[in-house]
């Protein structure tokens, strides 16, 4: 049931209440501020404060966050799904919390040493200063908690401009960022907010001399906003990947993973499995697999029906019905006469169906039939649209993982394993919400919100 902003904002404030937080109205949250030019005023003022943080006290106050997020990722789960209609609360409680436990703080900071004959050169990870953070209605508490880790950790104060459908979330999660802070010891308003997010209030951040690099994690058009700007730019872009599966790979368990990995926050994740390239030799298999893994089959004049719903044709071209975006599997059968509530509805489609070529971010996944490798990759390249965002694949065949990997190009590729292994969840590596392909930068982290400075001391300090 979808509900109202002012009702929203109820539950914000009782949950604020629970916590005994000493504010109980939205309007007074640490950080957020009526207008952008107040905003900025305030960030700016605590980051000249914070310049003179040591490595130390950073930590301390990165570690606060890490444990008030641990503490409210239930919070936070309910508040987003409440606000944006979107996404599973058991399953953003699991993103709060690598959020929490996997985002690289200042340990990520690797400075650089050169020495020689003429002496020593240190290389080391400066901030930026204020950067400005555009966040997304799918991820938004998730990604306003990521990036303010790495943010700080590299130095930076940060200003967001929060998606206006996501704006209760993303705020509350921006005072809980600012009460870890204080309470370790930092500065008032490191990390601010504006109430009522716009196109204006987002113009006037990247146009602000105040801020030094813009961030953004959304659709082409941000991105295209922000490499326009003029400024040091990092964009998180589209993605629709393709998973592989071959009739070398686990197919038992390569059907119980794309249902984990596909279904999972009602494929909101950009990294989520989006439509499935089988062989024709396990297809059968592969898809009573994912109906033991809580799947559901839906075939013939049914699969028309749901495409009326979930998409839009508009002159010929498919865009995503945006009121379906994130909505339960079950919610879309209920509108076909289907009683069930399973995690994913799947069905067999051409490779040129729209469910194949269209980001849905919906709990939907299209299966295509192909006959060798070579054709599973070029249909899987084709759907991806270039985008180099991810790619999985099933299979035991080196040859074939290799292949697809060296076709595909993306930043996260990820083999025998559901796709949210990419970004640290069951897989090795750091957690981001903030993936940028289209500016070259991965995965980001604290790193990747510094700037190089080094220091040159000749004919000293080498002893060699």
């Amino acid at each position: 049931m979808d509900i109202n902003e002012a009702q929203i904002s109820a539950i914000v404030e009782n949950v604020i209440k629970k916590i005994n937080c000493t504010p109980i109205s939205t309007e007074r949250q640490m950080g957020v501020f009526p207008t952008m030019a107040e905003a900025l005023a305030a960030v700016e003022k605590a980051y000249q404060q914070y310049r003179s943080y040591s490595i130390e006290q950073r930590e301390k106050m990165i570690a606060a966050i890490r444990k008030r997020t641990l503490e409210e990722a239930e919070n936070l789960a309910k508040i987003g799904v409440s606000e944006t209609g979107m996404g599973r609360v058991s399953d953003k409680i699991i993103k709060h919390q690598l959020v929490a436990n996997k985002t690289p703080g200042t340990e990520d900071l690797h400075p650089i040493v050169k020495t020689g004959d003429c002496g020593m050169t240190l290389v080391e990870m400066a901030p930026f200063g204020v950067i400005g953070s555009i966040t997304p209605s799918t991820n938004p508490s998730e990604t306003v908690i990521c990036n303010s880790i790495g943010m700080i950790a590299a130095g930076n104060g940060v200003v967001f401009n929060p998606h206006p459908n996501a704006k209760l979330t993303a705020n509350y999660a921006v005072d809980l960022v600012n009460r870890a802070i204080l309470e370790a010891g930092g500065p008032e308003n490191l990390v601010v907010s504006v109430e009522k997010p716009t196109m204006d209030s987002s113009n006037e951040m990247m146009k602000s001399p105040i801020v030094r690099m813009l961030v953004a994690t959304g659709g082409p058009g941000v991105v295209k906003a922000l490499l326009s700007s003029g400024k040091k730019a990092i964009g998180a872009g589209a993605g629709n990947p393709p998973v592989i599966v071959d009739d070398t790979a686990d197919v038992e368990k390569a059907g119980a993973d794309i249902v984990a990995g596909a279904s999972f926050d009602n494929n909101l994740p950009c990294i989520a499995e989006k439509e499935c390239f089988a062989f024709d030799n396990i297809a059968d298999r592969l898809i009573q697999s994912m109906l033991k893994s809580g799947a559901y089959l839906i075939q013939g004049e049914q699969i028309d029906r749901l495409l009326d719903i979930a998409l839009i044709n508009k002159d010929g071209k498919y865009v995503i019905n945006k009121k379906w975006v994130g909505k339960d599997a079950g919610k879309f059968l209920k509108e076909l006469g289907i009683d069930a509530d399973p995690r994913l509805i799947i069905c067999e489609t051409p490779e040129n169906h729209p469910f194949v070529s269209t980001e849905m971010m919906m709990p939907i996944l299209p299966i295509v039939r192909v006959s060798s490798i070579d054709e599973a990759i070029q249909m899987a390249v084709k759907a991806e649209h270039g985008n180099r965002h991810s790619a999985h694949i099933h299979s035991k065949n080196i040859d074939h993982l290799t292949r697809f990997a060296r076709a595909i190009e993306t930043t996260i590729f990820v083999k025998n394993a559901p796709s949210y292994a990419g970004i640290g969840a069951g897989g090795e590596g750091h957690t981001t919400f903030t993936i940028a392909g289209p500016t070259g930068e991965g995965l980001t982290s604290a790193r990747s919100f510094t700037r190089q400075r080094r220091c040159v001391m000749v004919d000293g300090l080498h002893i060699i």
